[in-house]
């Protein structure tokens, strides 16, 4: 059972959490410091350095939750689905429960504009980028396992995992540079992307 000091830490460290979003997607990321997210909740910097790194990880925090919460769909799916069909069926998964996944921690509002700041922010965007090859090494490596594969003598779990990558890559910068900014419109881009992989790999682009 959580204690109440436990409690209490958590309540502190989601305040930072939401301030930091709250600033650095009002006010931009380079103008906002570490002294700014602690003392609009009232703590010190010491006490923000006691959750967070810095900057940069209360920037990128709930999509490490969200890819946390990614990576069990992919686990959790039947054994009989193709990997391919297994991530598929686990992103939507994803979407279809990602409010209640992030408006535990912050309002899934906030969590969508960061995504604005992440791509008009180098280091962010740099940071960003840098997480998705690791995070696609753990798909790679949880694919392999469920179909009873090498993944370094087996190239297909890393080169499913690098096409499903680039769908995901090519739907966050269609979606952040579009208009409607909303859930629905992610998750819409996300299935559309994916039900054209198959024939963008496997049939003739001309037409006639």
């Amino acid at each position: 059972m959580e204690t109440l000091r436990e409690r209490k830490k958590q309540r502190t460290r989601d305040a930072l959490l939401r301030t930091a979003l709250e600033l650095f997607t009002t006010q931009g990321y380079e103008n906002t410091t570490v002294d700014d997210i602690a003392e609009a909740v009232d703590v010190s910097q010491r006490t923000f350095f006691r959750y967070f790194a810095g900057k940069e990880e209360a920037a990128l925090a709930v999509q490490g939750i969200t890819v946390a919460h990614f990576l069990e769909a992919v686990r959790e799916r039947p054994s009989h689905e193709p990997p391919m069909e297994a991530l598929r069926q686990a992103v939507l998964e994803g979407w279809d429960t990602l409010n209640e996944v992030v408006e535990a921690v912050v309002p899934i509002g906030l969590y969508l504009r960061m995504y604005q700041v992440i791509e008009s922010t180098p280091v962010l965007l740099a940071a960003h980028l840098r997480h998705s090859v690791e995070i696609e090494e753990a798909i790679a490596h949880i694919l392999a396992e469920r179909e009873g594969v090498d993944v370094d003598a087996d190239p297909r779990p890393r080169l499913a995992v690098a096409v499903f990558g680039g769908v995901m890559r090519l739907t966050e910068r269609q979606w952040s540079a579009g208009e409607d900014f909303s859930l629905d419109a992610m998750r819409a881009l996300t299935v559309s992307h994916l039900e054209q992989v198959g024939p963008a790999l496997s049939e003739s682009w001309r037409t006639r």
